[in-house]
């Protein structure tokens, strides 16, 4: 069965980047039975509670062994200017970074709570796949709309490119990976070069899991009007997509199968914007996940979203 399930990956994959299309590529899962009965009863919602109480007893607890785990590390002046780094104790030189921006409506959110073994989980991965992880966290709306959080990733980034060597961080080899929240934020990142870090972003490639890309065509509501205003005059020019498209930054765009279909719009909207101007990525929908399943489920036996990265890292080498 897992044979079987890397050859569908490795198929969908390589078909879409050889034959540009708006099509989406189903992502066959890995989610036991019981799980999918779980996911199936929380329903197609945002619900970090249920489906944490789901996943918790997949993941990791500390003490993690086999990786060094720098924690607080403070990039700017904010008090939620913070970042953890976590690497192997014996990282080898030139290693691809890959940094985490979590989700929470614009308005919440953290790169851990308390003893919870989440976003840690996307970080041991990261090692283990021979990265060094670095979680950060970015100021909030109301109390600092946009562009706060693209201001926030700069900064991050200008300190993983000053200071990731020391832990065998290659800063030419970074990835962006974003969820919910955190990926309309690399996304606008992305899009926008007055907030690069570096020429060109700075980056090797981004991922965007179930993000907002457009606040003109996105479902209006308090979060984004949080973080995006309520002059919607002002949404078309902080649209991602327009940028997304310029951008030479590979992407992976990917969404949930049990996302709100507010996410599934988004998603198909900026691929067919990227088709339409020839540079049709593809566009990945995770089967059988929800909106926070996907993000939970890495680092566990479920590897049906960190094989399709895989896949897609690979591409980039």
């Amino acid at each position: 069965m897992r044979k079987l399930f890397w050859l569908l990956l490795a198929i969908a994959i390589t078909g879409c980047a050889t034959r540009p299309t708006a099509s989406v590529v189903e992502v066959p899962s890995q989610i036991t039975p019981a799980l999918a009965q779980g996911l199936a009863q929380i329903g197609p919602v945002v619900a970090p509670p249920p489906t944490e109480k789901l996943y918790a007893p997949l993941a990791q607890r500390e003490p993690y062994a086999g990786v060094q785990v720098r924690r607080d590390v403070r990039y700017g002046a904010d008090a939620r200017n913070l970042l953890d780094v976590f690497q192997s104790p014996q990282p080898q030189a030139g290693q691809p970074v890959l940094v985490f921006v979590h989700g929470g409506a614009f308005m919440r959110g953290e790169r851990r709570t308390g003893d919870s073994p989440f976003y840690d989980n996307i970080m041991l991965w990261a090692v283990r796949e021979g990265m060094v992880g670095v979680n950060m966290t970015y100021r909030l709306a109301p109390a600092n709309p946009w562009p706060a959080a693209q201001q926030d990733i700069q900064s991050t980034l200008k300190w993983v490119r000053e200071n990731i060597a020391a832990s065998g961080g290659d800063p030419n080899r970074i990835i962006l990976m974003g969820h919910s929240a955190g990926a309309a934020h690399v996304a606008q990142y992305v899009a926008h070069p007055q907030f690069h870090a570096a020429p060109d972003s700075g980056l090797a490639g981004a991922v965007l899991l179930s993000g907002i890309f457009d606040p003109v065509t996105a479902e209006v509501g308090p979060p984004l009007q949080a973080y995006f205003g309520i002059d919607t005059a002002q949404y078309p020019a902080r649209s991602a997509v327009p940028g997304l498209v310029a951008s030479k930054v590979p992407l992976l765009v990917a969404y949930a199968d049990l996302d709100p279909q507010d996410f599934h719009s988004q998603s198909g909207q900026l691929n067919t914007a990227l088709c339409n101007a020839g540079r049709c990525q593809g566009l990945y929908k995770i089967m059988g996940h929800s909106h926070m399943s996907e993000v939970y489920s890495i680092n566990s036996s479920d590897t049906t979203v960190t094989n399709l990265i895989k896949q897609w890292m690979d591409r980039l080498r």
